[in-house]
């Protein structure tokens, strides 16, 4: 991820730091698939073993931003080595609050399942914005380890499809909930579900943001996909 500078030490710690948020965010990535697996095959077991992560999840994130404090102290970072950290920094959390999403879909399994929630619902087609979200995570951190612009603009893209994802869902849900009243309830739960999901995706796009933030030193939330690749030019 870093660039190499005068000081080996410095370069070795960013390459540590570095390290550990691809591994909190494969341990966030494992999270969702159980959280979708759970919600699939009904799963409680599965669906407390994500709740069960949770706490480790939060851990690193602060293990994560103290040593990033740490570095900044001593080594008192300029430019593009600060943004740097500073993106590393906004990453982590946004890692920290993609395993809040899927211990809120564990938690909500749960529910439907102690509720004797009717399974004739779409749930199985959640798994497709389940998959759509974590890969698209995954490219954002595998384009943040190389500070890769021209990949982070494609899951800026790539989110809208999450985004028509949810919506097409959405629109399903009414159609059930107005053909049976009785599967209002139901429905609303998954419909809290596919917005966890979605949400997923929202961390993701903030990832891609950060790295344009590093490379080009440009704030690019709230602007136009025509204003980032100008920025880009």
């Amino acid at each position: 991820m870093p660039e190499k500078h005068l000081s080996t030490q410095f370069d070795s710690e960013l390459s540590a730091v570095s390290t550990r948020v691809m591994e909190m965010g494969g341990l966030v990535e494992s999270q969702i698939h159980q959280a979708i697996f759970a919600l699939s095959q009904f799963s409680v077991e599965v669906a407390n073993q994500v709740s069960a992560t949770e706490p480790r999840v939060n851990t690193m994130e602060v293990d994560i931003d103290r040593e990033l404090s740490s570095i900044i102290a001593r080594r008192q970072p300029t430019a593009r080595d600060l943004r740097l950290l500073i993106a590393i920094s906004k990453t982590t959390a946004n890692l920290e609050r993609v395993g809040d999403e899927a211990a809120k879909i564990a938690r909500m399994v749960r529910s439907i399942i102690e509720s004797g929630g009717p399974r004739s619902l779409p749930a199985n087609e959640l798994r497709v914005a389940g998959d759509m979200a974590s890969g698209l995570l995954r490219k954002a951190l595998d384009a943040f380890a190389r500070l890769d612009t021209t990949a982070a603009v494609a899951i800026l893209k790539e989110d809208d499809l999450i985004d028509e994802e949810f919506n097409g869902f959405v629109r399903k849900l009414i159609t059930y909930m107005m053909e049976d009243p009785r599967m209002i309830s139901p429905s609303l739960d998954l419909l809290f579900l596919a917005k966890a999901l979605e949400r997923i995706g929202d961390h993701a796009k903030n990832i891609a943001e950060f790295i344009i933030y590093v490379v080009k030193g440009a704030d690019v939330r709230h602007t136009s996909m025509e204003q980032i690749e100008s920025v880009l030019k």
